[in-house]
């Protein structure tokens, strides 16, 4: 029995780790790079294995740099099943289309770039994968799994999906390996999600287990708490709209959106936000997945189920638009002031949010929030670390706006939550700690009381 990790080896992106076991290949998650231009380069690198001879992917859940490089694996020759959760299943073809669809964008921009400059520059490299290698890609989904119920995924090979409580349908998955007269239990945390969630489940207490592979995302600080948070979103919005300017919230379309949307009704409905206020969903990918997230009601707390039962809709905000087309999009430049605008992505890597950034940075009345991680040499990290002055497409753009981080409301457990986590885990034999950079693993490392904790570099294996 063997395990080897081909992503988020010392970085927060990419998660990619191989179980082999009496001849099966089982890999937990294909995700994607995300950060600067070497990341994006190394997304085009090899796998670290045959993606051929990968006979079940198990998908924890749907974010891109959890499921982003499945096109990519079934293009380069995978031919197994991918097992995961219905929520998850919806949501990762969501996520998959998009991801496509703009790599084939940017890659028209760029080669209309390359042809207008001429010769003597490097020709703009191909999209990693296309909409239709995604469609191709999404055959291979099969079983559904349910949370708490065992499926044998191969000969020897026993996985459970447990409740993650991270976004709709995320998991954290116990294997159970047998190999002649061995026996060892893997746990793999995919992401766990934080303490105090507005919507959905916390996530469940592990069984005990041999070996773990844990996210360490945040294993460095402690969040501020979420009540905080909430009032502190408040306060921002209401002193941008008394300046007279916009807020600018870069959002992850799975989970952020709907969470923001969530507090923002509860902050109109007790009047702590004004009645007339404006906000733009200007998102394609986060419209269609609030939709989905009402498709799945099995996935949220009590609460939050019984408001769906009674026909009432969490994330109906009043004032709330939802802006699909481009040109809704463009037509948000007409207003100065008194919206607020949440748009794709996150780490401002692509998506609409970038032209919103472009016409709000330069303005003092304006506010931008960002409410999740940003990887080094996003865009989102250079603005959050003082960055006065960045680039937007092509442009150098000034950043007078006022730049908040609220960290209360991030979808990932922090140090104390992760330690929680594992000490349900028992006293495993061997601790692997994974998504997360070197300083949030070295931040957590010293309080792990095993008997080996590794930070395994990329494509590293290890007997287990």
């Amino acid at each position: 029995m063997k395990i080897s990790f081909h992503g988020a080896a010392r970085g927060v992106t990419g998660s990619c780790h191989l179980i082999e076991c009496g001849g099966r290949r089982v890999l937990i998650d294909c995700g994607l790079y995300q950060g600067g231009r070497e990341l994006q380069e190394e997304n085009a690198e090899d796998f670290g294995f045959d993606p051929s001879q990968i006979d079940v992917l198990l998908l924890t859940h749907a974010h891109l740099d959890h499921c982003g490089r499945i096109p990519l694996l079934s293009k380069r020759g995978f031919r197994g099943e991918i097992v995961t959760t219905a929520a998850s299943r919806e949501l990762a073809r969501l996520v998959l289309m998009d991801s496509a669809h703009l790599q084939e964008e940017e890659a028209r921009y760029q080669a209309r770039r390359w042809a207008r400059r001429g010769r003597g520059r490097r020709k703009p490299a191909e999209p990693l994968y296309s909409v239709l290698d995604t469609l191709a890609s999404t055959e291979h989904f099969g079983r559904t799994a349910s949370y708490g119920h065992p499926i044998e995924v191969v000969p020897g090979v026993v996985a459970t999906f447990h409740d993650a409580g991270h976004i709709l349908g995320s998991a954290f998955i116990c294997l159970e390996l047998r190999e002649g007269k061995s026996r060892r239990t893997v746990l793999f945390s995919g992401d766990l999600g934080g303490e105090d969630r507005p919507f959905l489940r916390g996530a469940a207490w592990p069984p005990e287990a041999d070996v773990v592979v844990m996210e360490t995302t945040y294993g460095d600080r402690l969040h501020q708490k979420l009540g905080p948070s909430v009032e502190e979103l408040y306060r921002v919005v209401n002193d941008t709209f008394q300046r007279g300017g916009n807020v600018i919230v870069p959002t992850f379309a799975l989970e952020r959106a709907q969470e923001l949307l969530f507090f923002i009704r509860e902050g109109v409905e007790s009047g702590k936000l004004p009645g007339s206020i404006q906000v733009f969903l200007d998102s394609p990918m986060a419209i269609s997945a609030t939709q989905i997230y009402e498709r799945h009601p099995e996935c949220f707390d009590q609460d939050i189920a019984r408001l769906f039962g009674h026909g009432k809709d969490p994330f109906t905000v009043p004032g709330l638009h939802f802006t699909k087309e481009t040109a809704d999009s463009i037509a948000l430049n007409r207003f100065s002031g008194g919206a607020v605008i949440l748009a794709g992505s996150g780490m401002c890597t692509g998506g609409r949010v970038r032209h919103h950034l472009r016409h709000n940075l330069g303005r003092r009345q304006s506010s931008v929030i960002f409410v999740g991680f940003a990887a080094i040499g996003t865009l989102a990290r250079k603005i959050i670390d003082g960055a006065r002055e960045v680039r937007i497409f092509g442009e150098s753009v000034k950043v007078h706006a006022a730049i908040h981080t609220i960290n209360g409301f991030s979808a990932h457990a922090d140090q104390a939550a992760l330690l929680a986590w594992l000490a349900h885990a028992g006293r495993p034999e061997q601790v692997f700690l994974v998504h997360g950079e070197e300083h949030a693993m070295r931040g957590i490392k010293d309080h792990i009381e095993v008997a080996e904790v590794s930070m395994p570099v990329l494509h590293q294996r290890f007997d287990l």
